[in-house]
């Protein structure tokens, strides 16, 4: 029988209940296209990326993988002159359930960092599904970060002082990545800051069953994107860990990882279990589960007392990262 869900926040909790007619916990296959056309779009269109000046924001079309279309790129760099030498690069990877999203989408987080840490954000846009199904994502999001790295001296950037960041999807994308630069022995990133990730396409844990229709992605709209992604394979037992980084049965020698998740959200015990097996393995991860936090809290309630603690605690991470 499935439990009783933890409560929300309350501060979090007013605000789902003022975005609860926009925007559905439960999207199926059949929604996608209108949940594209849904108003975020245009505000991400709107969106100040040079934080009233401090960026110079450019977007430049670069080489995709082998065989496929070029992919854009969202390159913001401070106008100022740097303290010291190559700036540290923000690899932002959007989220979107693998189906939504462009790469505006989430990035005003890694701009805020970017300004307090001196750093070039450098925001992927990769192919969505249905459309184009696995692998087109990971090697899009692949291509990106290995153009950054041959282009960094033109980006004032340091090649050896990549984080890669994402929420959501691109939380699950950026550990995906790690795991390909790993194995593919490719350029290496110094961190990875994984922001509810979604990392297991099985969509069988207890929490996503707790949450059924509740919050801002449950169980229903879960096995939407995977389904998406991965057609018939999705809960299989052929699915890659390129795809659904949880399949990954070795998960040692990764850069540094920070983890946070809700505790009133589908990704839970998924974030809660990656980030075990990483210590299990021999590594690096800190981990946060926000205490009535629903999945992406910080972005749709930025002024929330526990969204400002979040926000706090991913720019403590990346600074001492960033001092090692």
């Amino acid at each position: 029988m499935t439990s009783t869900p933890p409560p929300f926040d309350p501060e979090l909790a007013a605000a789902l209940e003022l975005i609860k007619d926009m925007i559905s916990p439960s999207i199926t296959l059949e929604e996608i296209d209108d949940a594209r056309r849904g108003p975020g779009i245009e505000l991400l269109a709107n969106l100040d990326l040079t934080l009233d000046g401090v960026f110079e924001a450019e977007d430049r079309e670069v080489p995709g993988p082998e065989g496929a279309p070029d992919i854009s790129l969202l390159i913001c760099r401070p106008k100022a002159a740097a303290a010291t030498g190559p700036r540290p690069v923000i690899y932002h990877v959007h989220g979107g359930g693998l189906i939504l999203g462009n790469n505006r989408a989430g990035v005003d987080g890694p701009l805020a960092w970017a300004k307090e840490l001196d750093a070039v954000v450098v925001s992927v846009e990769y192919r969505l599904a249905p459309e184009n199904p696995y692998p087109a994502q990971i090697e899009d999001v692949y291509a990106g970060l290995t153009w950054t790295v041959e282009n960094a001296k033109e980006l004032g950037a340091d090649p050896e002082r990549i984080v890669i960041a994402g929420a959501s999807a691109g939380g699950g994308l950026g550990a995906a990545l790690t795991l390909l630069l790993r194995d593919r022995e490719g350029p290496q990133p110094i961190g990875q800051l994984l922001m509810c990730p979604m990392l297991d396409d099985r969509n069988d844990t207890a929490s996503a069953h707790q949450m059924a229709g509740l919050g801002i992605w449950d169980r229903t709209a879960n096995e939407t994107g995977w389904t998406a992604l991965l057609g018939e394979l999705r809960g299989g037992p052929e699915v890659s860990p390129y795809a659904a980084p949880a399949r990954a049965e070795d998960l040692s020698g990764l850069p540094p990882a920070f983890l946070d998740v809700g505790s009133a959200e589908t990704f839970r015990d998924e974030v809660v279990t990656y980030a075990s097996r990483i210590w299990q393995a021999g590594g690096v991860a800190e981990l946060h589960v926000w205490p009535g936090g629903f999945h992406g809290f910080d972005g749709f309630a930025p002024q929330a007392a526990l969204s400002r603690s979040a926000r706090e605690a991913q720019l403590n991470w990346l600074r001492r990262l960033l001092a090692e």
